[in-house]
């Protein structure tokens, strides 16, 4: 088994330069990937949200959300039997082509006047862009090493914020003179580079293969029975429902005050467009600079410590003072911390691990645990909603914060090993 297969391009013990100079082209054809994805994506965010909010009106933002595991489901056992029968390379072609037939669809639908189609476009956005980037990450995480990944792991992030920022920009300043729907065109079109450069990248490092590490183990095709050979995958599972439950309190509270400020829908789409850019430049940031230092020179357990300790504080500030300036805020800091140290810091933690978790386990941990942590904040939102009781801004951020406070616990032992000893083990 060549050295890419086992996880880290060109490795040299103790010296951590032949390995970048080996691993950095992978990861920039990844990063560049990745650009055109959150360029699209950007397209689509603000887009499907805003149709959706005209269509329907924010109370049935929640119901809409607590759909979404629905999709999502479906759509990682599809990718699952994909990855048995095409393996990982055609499966993310696959996934990129059938992602922007769908986008296409829905903007045909849209346009017809189907107000439905709108509540499809949003479920569509929540499940593609998980779907096909948790793919890059499976492809990093079985390319590079735990040393590698922790100098790459940012910039590979920040590329694609670069990405974001465009992206943002363009929503900015195209969604009043050619109208919300026609991004929907923007997102699908971008999907074509998307599938070039990923691709490209999987023929200059090789396809990964199945180390058979879990080869006694009865996972099936969506790797469920590898929760059972490894309870920590369990504990990270958790770790990721916490954080999407405060995002969830944020995404709601942040839309709910600007539907009830700006009534315009193109506006509206303009404002959220600009808020994703600025998300998009405080992430490059810190996946540029803060990133790369952080996590070579911080014990990995202070940072993930560090990040739910943060996000503590600014839910703090949103609860003190509930407004869009604060909720904003709180929304702001908990993207860009997710999209920039979070991502970088945990993926190392896959990197140990077997083929079969790195691309099976790893997808409903950060797939189906992100959308059903969404999705099931959501439900619990709308019984809340259904026995009378007000569901305030304020307690958004207290649940926010209880979330947080709960992922500062669970993260404690997910990172009682270091990922290098790991790997030691692993060579």
């Amino acid at each position: 088994m060549t050295s890419s297969q086992r996880g880290g391009i060109g490795s040299a013990p103790g010296s951590l330069l032949p390995d970048l100079r080996a691993g950095w082209v992978p990861a920039l054809l990844i990063g560049v990937a990745a650009a055109f994805l959150f360029s699209g994506y950007e397209f689509v965010r603000s887009t499907a949200m805003n149709l959706f909010l005209e269509a329907y009106g924010s109370k049935s933002l929640p119901m809409i959300t607590a759909l979404v595991p629905i999709g999502v489901f479906l759509s990682l056992y599809g990718y699952g039997r994909l990855l048995s029968w095409l393996g990982p390379r055609k499966t993310l072609l696959a996934t990129n082509a059938i992602s922007g037939v769908t986008l296409i669809l829905c903007y045909a639908a849209i346009r017809q006047g189907w107000a439905q189609a709108t509540g499809v476009l949003f479920i569509v956005r929540e499940t593609y862009i998980m779907l096909v980037v948790e793919q890059y990450w499976s492809f990093l995480n079985s390319t590079l090493g735990t040393q590698q990944a922790k100098v790459l792991n940012g910039p590979i992030c920040g590329v694609g914020s670069l990405g974001s920022i465009l992206g943002g920009w363009g929503i900015q300043w195209l969604s009043v003179p050619l109208g919300t729907e026609t991004m929907v065109l923007f997102c699908a079109g971008l999907l074509v580079p998307t599938a070039f450069f990923s691709d490209w990248a999987y023929r200059f490092s090789g396809e990964p293969v199945d180390d058979k590490k879990d080869a006694q183990v009865p996972h099936g095709h969506m790797g469920l029975g590898l929760f059972r050979a490894h309870p920590a995958l369990i504990l990270l599972l958790a770790v990721i429902l916490a954080t999407q439950v405060i995002s969830t309190v944020l995404d709601l509270s942040y839309y709910g005050i600007l539907k009830e400020q700006v009534a315009d829908k193109d506006l509206r789409n303009s404002i959220s467009g600009e808020f994703w850019k600025n998300v998009g430049i405080a992430s490059a940031v810190g996946q540029f600079i803060a990133a790369p230092i952080l996590l070579r020179f911080l014990p990995m357990r202070l940072i993930h410590l560090a990040i739910p300790a943060v996000h503590v504080a600014m839910c703090a500030y949103f609860l003190q003072s509930p407004t869009l300036f604060s909720a904003g805020l709180a929304y702001l800091v908990f993207k860009t911390l997710d999209y920039s140290l979070f991502r970088a810091a945990k993926e190392t933690l896959y990197i140990p691990y077997s083929f079969e978790v790195r691309y099976r386990a790893k997808e409903i941990i950060d797939v189906f645990g992100s959308r059903f942590g969404k999705g099931g904040t959501s439900v619990a939102v709308i019984l809340m909603q259904n026995l009378g009781a007000v569901v305030s801004y304020a307690a958004f951020a207290i649940t926010a914060i209880a979330s947080a406070a709960v992922w500062l616990v669970l993260i404690v032992p997910v990172t009682r090993e270091e990922p290098e000893k790991s790997e030691e083990r692993r060579a």
